[in-house]
């Protein structure tokens, strides 16, 4: 009896819940990584390289283009091989191990080019380990239930992304740069330790066939492979790129990026010569931007469920356009009311947490809407994207739309707040907000196609 014991205890090991706790924890572990460098970066330059003060934003700038550009390059590399495997235990494994030898580089910073190898390391380690967590919660939440399940996941990301550059900054300067360090290092061996426990039921446990014969399984296989119209699996990005609908989410996310990485570049800028305003006030402006999408991914993610993308996103892209053109009203000639002294400071603050709360019903997606045009190509012909789908580059086509909105944002919103002001800039912007609304209204799926019963 001890070993059926045994093994009854270790049930949690396979269970959903404890698969899905271990991707949700790396997805956190993944966007706490990306913003916890930020504000000890400059003290790795000034301090630890000895590097001139005037060159800090010139490197800042080159670090954070790197890392972005290295995830970009690397997660449809990253996407194809984890679609060859149903398993997922092992290259999650290998990016936190990947992730732990660039953090420790990016930690001694011995030297300039180990600060961009580390970057380099922790950048590929990092798409890797996003791409296989959320395809690993794909994998192991039915499709009714996704939408939720994104927004449990959308709501652990914001936390990741509010809680990195706090952690970072706050233990630099109450506990020291070392101490600072031991925290992500600590974060991800916690999710070794988690993941390597794991066990996931398709792939360690005995396979059930439900097939009664060998010439059975042989007739089925003959069937996928002469389906009429069967695409080669690595032709998956050309199949779902034609789709007009996958373009629509794209699109979606990209804007998304846009927004939140062109108010990085330019609201520091507009504050302090609007209000006054120094680090720790800006500081709270963008806490106000990512606080709204915490608390409120479960409520979107459980309204997606019910009645599909195409209207909250609309609703969420019209909303968005309305509070950047409110935006930026506080501190315009012409609007007396909206002054630094009367009640542009309430107005700002009142638009940024609106569209924080706005922007909650357009994160993530891109990653449903082109999940459910894969579920409904595979629902025409099971075969088109091999034996273990697509989803892993599904998640790939996510990342890469939302790191060409990093590069896009800061370079357009910087430009249009350099050139017109920071007034015409959210007025841009706002149009173009409302034509992504207009497009999302024509194009997005009402109702997820039900997921086939042939990909788990």
């Amino acid at each position: 009896m001890l070993i059926p014991d045994l093994l009854q205890d270790q049930r949690w090991r396979f269970s959903s819940a404890f698969i899905l706790f271990t991707a949700v924890l790396a997805l956190f572990t993944q966007s706490f990584l990306y913003n916890f460098i930020v504000p000890i970066l400059s003290y790795m330059l000034e301090i630890r390289l000895r590097l001139p003060p005037p060159q800090t934003q010139r490197y800042t700038t080159a670090v954070l283009t790197v890392y972005g550009a290295f995830s970009t390059l690397s997660a449809p590399v990253v996407a194809h091989f984890t679609d060859k495997t149903p398993d997922r235990r092992t290259p999650l494994l290998r990016s936190f191990a990947g992730c732990i030898v660039g953090t420790t580089l990016l930690a001694l910073t011995p030297s300039v080019w180990a600060l961009f190898l580390g970057c380099v390391i922790q950048a590929v380690s990092s798409s890797a380990g996003w791409i296989i967590a959320y395809t690993t919660l794909t994998d192991n939440v039915e499709k009714e239930h996704l939408g939720k399940a994104l927004g449990l996941a959308m709501s652990f990301v914001a936390a990741g992304t509010i809680s990195g550059p706090v952690v970072s900054g706050a233990l630099l300067k109450l506990a020291g740069y070392w101490a600072a360090w031991a925290v992500p290092l600590v974060v991800l061996l916690i999710n070794m330790v988690a993941r390597f426990v794991t066990l996931e039921a398709h792939h360690d446990a005995p396979v059930q066939h439900p097939l009664g014969s060998d010439e059975e399984q042989a007739a089925l296989l003959a069937l996928r492979h002469s389906y009429p119209g069967t695409e080669p699996p690595d032709r998956f990005y050309g199949v779902v790129l034609r789709d007009i609908r996958v373009a629509v989410g794209l699109l979606n996310t990209l804007m998304f990026s846009m927004i939140l990485t062109g108010f990085d570049s330019t609201l520091p800028l507009h504050l302090r010569r609007i209000f006054g305003w120094d680090s720790l006030p800006t500081g709270m402006i963008f806490l106000g931007l990512e606080v709204p999408g915490l608390l409120l991914g479960p409520l979107v993610g459980w309204l997606r469920d019910r009645v599909g993308l195409q209207y909250p996103t609309t609703l969420g892209w019209v909303l968005v356009a309305m509070l950047l053109s409110l935006l930026g009203v506080p501190g315009q000639e012409g609007f007396g009311w909206a002054g630094p002294e009367t009640a542009g400071k309430a107005i700002f603050i009142a638009g940024t947490v609106g569209i924080g709360a706005a922007m909650s019903l357009v994160r993530g997606v891109a990653m449903l809407q082109v999940m459910a045009v894969v579920d409904d190509l595979q629902l025409r012909n099971m075969a088109v994207f091999g034996a273990n789908g697509g989803y892993s580059k599904v998640v790939s086509l996510e990342q890469v739309a939302f790191s060409l909105g990093t590069i896009v944002g800061p370079l357009l919103a910087g430009s249009l707040s350099e050139v017109l002001g920071f007034y015409y800039m959210t007025y841009i912007l706002a149009v173009i907000s409302l034509g992504v609304g207009l497009t999302s209204f024509s194009f997005l799926v009402h109702k997820c196609p039900a997921r086939t019963t042939a990909e788990n």
